[in-house]
């Protein structure tokens, strides 16, 4: 059972925070994705058993998606 969480900021390439979100969406360890305003473009919420796991979701699947230009990962320090 996953019992890691992270928050995941996104710079997008100008005009690919919509397929950045698409593409994201539905993908294991991925509970939502969402376009939003401010200095970061994509919030993303991930889910995964340990820290290792989180840091695959984070470069495996988000960093390989074509118009994302920066991460930063937060890690949940409690909750469920």
């Amino acid at each position: 059972m996953a019992n890691k969480k992270a928050y995941v900021l996104i710079q997008t390439e100008t005009g690919k925070a919509d397929a950045v979100v698409k593409t994201l969406r539905g993908k294991p360890g991925i509970l939502s994705a969402d376009v939003v305003t401010g200095p970061h473009d994509v919030i993303l919420i991930i889910q995964g058993v340990d820290t290792d796991a989180i840091a695959k979701i984070v470069v495996n699947q988000v960093q390989a998606v074509q118009g994302v230009h920066r991460t930063i990962t937060y890690m949940a320090l409690s909750g469920d």
